[in-house]
């Protein structure tokens, strides 16, 4: 059981508003084509309402990277949540305690599971593990991953392999110990989406449409002189009679 959340509110043009983290969040067809979405803005409306309807019923805030839209081509488009989003929503739940995370390497001629993201130089990395706790089960939610199945050879995994593989096996853990919350999100990673679709902070777009739109605007200054005419002289001083 979570807590309880101010109820949702839909205007009369198509606005919906609800509380996400204290905050309120205003969503339409409009904001989720111009800021929430990678690839184009071709998306079907029905993919819209649905998005919206989904971070509503699970109070997300597009606006702070927790969940947005890609679609690339004749592609559907797909939904893609953050994996802080799903641990926020996980941590609300009253059932959650806790959970346990990291690596699966080949050590020698031993295969090991360790926790964390730290690996030894003679060590070869072959997966992720996760093990997620509910307070009402006896055994945890526990997920392994392998790296082959997930690794892009995009820079990002490249250069942080342990530390994908390891986050990938937790966002499966947290969705396997809690389907209901957790059952319809994905990450990027899951979906296979390209490291270019990787979403922009919304915020410092938005700073950065309002500064272009303001360098766009001309300024308009009553009264100017223009550059072939002298500018007035000032009026005469009252001679005070």
């Amino acid at each position: 059981m979570e807590a309880a959340t101010a109820p949702a509110t839909q205007g009369t043009q198509g606005v919906t508003k609800y509380q996400a983290g204290g905050e309120e969040v205003t969503l339409s067809e409009k904001i989720v084509r111009e800021h929430l979405t990678r690839g184009n803005s071709n998306i079907p409306r029905a993919d819209i309402v649905q998005f919206i309807a989904i971070c509503r019923f699970n109070h997300l805030n597009p606006f702070l990277n927790e969940a947005y839209l890609v679609k690339y081509g004749d592609k559907p488009a797909q939904m893609i949540v953050s994996k802080e989003a799903l641990m926020k929503r996980a941590e609300s739940c009253h059932s959650f305690d806790g959970l346990q995370a990291g690596l699966i390497l080949k050590r020698g001629s031993n295969i090991v599971e360790e926790e964390g993201a730290f690996q030894l130089p003679g060590d070869t990395l072959l997966g992720g593990w996760a093990r997620v706790y509910r307070k009402d089960r006896e055994y945890p939610s526990t997920a392994r991953v392998s790296l082959a199945e997930y690794d892009r050879k995009q820079s990002t995994w490249s250069t942080m392999r342990a530390t994908m593989i390891r986050k990938t096996a937790v966002v499966q853990a947290l969705r396997e110990a809690f389907p209901t919350q957790l059952g319809a999100m994905y990450t990027a990673e899951e979906r296979g989406v390209p490291e270019d679709a990787t979403y922009e902070d919304v915020t410092q777009r938005l700073e950065r449409e309002k500064a272009a739109e303001a360098n766009r605007t001309p300024l308009h200054i009553d009264n100017a002189p223009t550059p072939d005419q002298p500018s007035p002289a000032p009026a005469a001083p009252d001679p005070g009679f």
